[in-house]
């Protein structure tokens, strides 16, 4: 029995269909944490690594690895595409396009998920790929998955296991437009004393659309009429408040602390003091899984004993005097070299003439924050 299609399996969500995967990201919630775990991954630079423990050495990186895809868009665009169909759909597929001396995947063309059909033949057991309708060996078929369950091929498809949820939000926000832009109510009620009949009423609000139109200046009711404006508040028909669940389940659906991250759970604004401590919480709780499926996923086209790292310092740049207190105490603890340092700050090896610079300088007094004691 095959799977059954992730584009189908639960497509319809509070009235909405989810069919199309891009449908998803009409939910501004779904949209930002996509974005944010997709684009940061795809940002954060790669380094490759062979051996272990204290045989580890850093090698170059892999050439095609700049350009996964071999179209010219680079890894971060690559990155994206993987991530993103894993986010949404729970799976990600390429087509591999090239091949290096030992048969490892050099060249892999990401699919676009909803175009993926897969099935296990009955008779022999052997999986059978199709793309866009087109079969496809399963030799050139690159599958990673986020969500895998027993006995499936594909993993869960977060869009159709929480179809409710973000049809939910869709419909609130379809639901607002047409409150507050369609004329959902009346903006005004005209009231008077007098006893009218339809076709009176309807010369009263004409003549009072016609005095009105196209002009700012005052309008003079007699004693019987009465104007009165209808502003119904948005917290009335419960769509702030509905409209700020569902998006606060819709991020929760990626990664546990995304909602905060966002500000969706606590409402605040980013600032200078909390943005390191908000970064920390993002790589934690929400992208280090998607991370570590990515650092997986490439070392697993590598030769045997090398591997793939992405670098997460530079997601925790903090600011200058922080980042080089940071060096200091790792160059006196002798946990990362000088040279490292400098790399890190995009900063080119010392000259000789600068390193004789550094040489006739004193020493520099022991301070608490290198782990010394003061003179």
């Amino acid at each position: 029995m095959g799977d059954p299609p992730p584009s189908q399996a639960g497509a319809a969500g509070a009235g909405v269909d989810l069919r199309a995967t891009e449908v998803s990201l009409q939910k501004i919630a779904v949209w930002a944490s996509v974005s944010l775990i997709a684009g940061t991954a795809g940002m954060l630079p790669l380094d490759a690594f062979d051996g272990t423990g204290t045989s580890t050495r850093q090698i170059d990186l892999p050439t095609w690895m700049e350009d996964p895809a071999g179209d010219g868009y680079g890894y971060g665009d690559w990155a994206y595409q993987v991530l993103a169909s894993e986010m949404l759909r729970g799976n990600a597929v390429g087509i591999i396009a090239a091949r290096g001396p030992r048969g490892l995947p050099t060249q892999i063309v990401m699919q676009h998920p909803d175009e993926i059909g897969v099935r296990r033949d009955p008779t022999t057991g052997e999986v059978e790929w199709r793309v866009a309708g087109t079969q496809i060996p399963t030799s050139d078929i690159w599958h990673q998955r986020a969500y895998p369950m027993p006995g499936r091929i594909q993993g869960l498809s977060p869009i159709g296991h929480h179809a409710a949820t973000i049809g939910l939000g869709l419909n609130v926000l379809r639901f607002g437009n047409q409150f507050f832009e369609d004329g959902g109510h009346p903006t005004a009620i005209l009231k008077t004393t007098a006893s009218l009949n339809e076709t009176a009423a309807r010369v009263a609000k004409t003549r009072f659309l016609a005095a009105v139109s196209g002009r700012r200046e005052p309008v003079v009711l007699g004693g019987d009429w009465e104007y009165q404006a209808i502003q119904i508040a948005p917290e009335e028909s419960q769509f702030l408040e509905t409209h700020k669940l569902t998006s606060i389940e819709c991020c929760r659906i990626f990664g546990p602390g995304l909602a905060e991250v966002l500000g969706y759970e606590t409402g605040g604004a980013l600032t200078y003091q909390n943005i390191q401590e908000r970064n920390i919480q993002l790589l934690i709780y929400a992208l280090d899984p998607w991370l570590v499926r990515l650092e997986r996923a490439l070392s697993a086209m590598l030769p045997r004993g090398q591997y793939v790292r992405i670098n997460r310092g530079a997601l925790l740049r903090t600011d200058i005097l922080t980042r080089y207190r940071a060096y200091q105490l790792a160059i006196r603890n002798r946990i990362q070299a000088p040279s490292e340092a400098r790399e890190l700050e995009d900063l080119p090896p010392l000259t000789p003439e600068q390193q004789a610079e550094f040489d006739s300088l004193p020493s520099p007094a022991p301070t608490s924050d290198s782990g010394g004691s003061r003179a």
